[in-house]
């Protein structure tokens, strides 16, 4: 019994991790300025680790959590290289 609410939970948040990347989707093709498309691009890279991670904690196997390891670290360097080019216009100094 337990399992079968396990993967019934899984699957429901899988299923609302995918919507949010939709919305996500949405507001990055569509945002008005660069900030609410970085801001955009942000919650999708979060939304995608944390997808990964569902699907490790799905079929127990490690590669998703180390997948979902690189992109939260590819992640957050990419949002403050965007970041510090939107306040500079250069990346490098």
């Amino acid at each position: 019994m337990s399992i079968l609410i396990l993967s019934i939970a899984i699957f429901a948040a899988q299923l609302m991790i995918v919507i949010a990347m939709a919305i996500a989707s949405i507001r990055l093709f569509h945002g008005p300025r660069a900030q609410d498309r970085i801001v955009a691009l942000d919650c999708l890279y979060a939304s995608a680790m944390i997808l990964l991670l569902t699907f490790g904690i799905e079929t127990a196997r490690i590669v998703y959590f180390e997948a979902a390891l690189i992109i939260g670290m590819l992640g957050f360097v990419s949002t403050v290289a965007l970041a510090k080019f939107l306040m500079r216009g250069e990346v490098i100094e």
